[in-house]
C-alpha cells in the first residue's frame, strides 16, 4: 500500500495493538492481501524509523501469507518500544494479533480527549 486514502481506509477497520505494534485490518473489496507501515517521528530519529519498517516488512512478508486476512490490508503501526523489542518475540505478537483480526476480536476505538472542555481551564 501506497497511497494515504488505503491508509486512512485501513484505520476504520479492526484495531490489535500489542507492545511494539498496532495492527490494523480492514476488507479491501478483493485486492488481495496487502500491507502497509507506519512509523512516526516520535518513535525515533531516520536510522530508527528505518530499522523497525526493516523489521516490520520481514515480519509481515514471513507471516501474512500463512496467516493474513484474504482480501484485507494489513497497517502495522509502530510504538515507542518496537526497536527493543525482540524479534521473535514480536513475531508471536503479529501471529496473536492476526488471529484475533480474524476471529473479529478487536480492541475498542480507542478515545480522544477533549480539548478546551475541562473545569477551570485557561485560569
Amino acid at each position: 500500500m501506497r497511497r494515504r486514502a488505503d491508509f486512512i481506509a485501513a484505520n476504520r477497520g479492526l484495531r490489535v495493538a500489542r507492545p511494539g505494534f498496532v495492527l490494523l485490518a480492514h476488507p479491501n473489496s478483493g485486492k488481495g492481501k496487502r500491507y502497509g507501515i507506519t512509523v512516526t517521528k516520535k518513535v525515533g530519529n531516520a536510522v530508527v524509523r528505518n530499522r523497525i519498517k526493516r523489521r516490520f516488512r520481514e515480519l509481515l512478508r514471513a507471516a501474512l501469507p500463512e496467516q493474513g486476512l484474504p482480501d484485507h490490508d494489513h497497517v502495522l503501526i509502530a510504538r515507542d518500544g518496537a526497536i527493543e523489542r525482540d524479534f521473535a518475540m514480536m513475531q508471536g505478537e503479529l501471529a496473536e494479533a492476526l488471529a484475533r483480526a480474524a476471529a473479529g476480536q478487536g480492541d475498542p476505538p480507542r478515545r480522544r480527549p477533549r480539548k478546551g472542555n475541562r473545569k477551570g481551564a485557561g485560569k
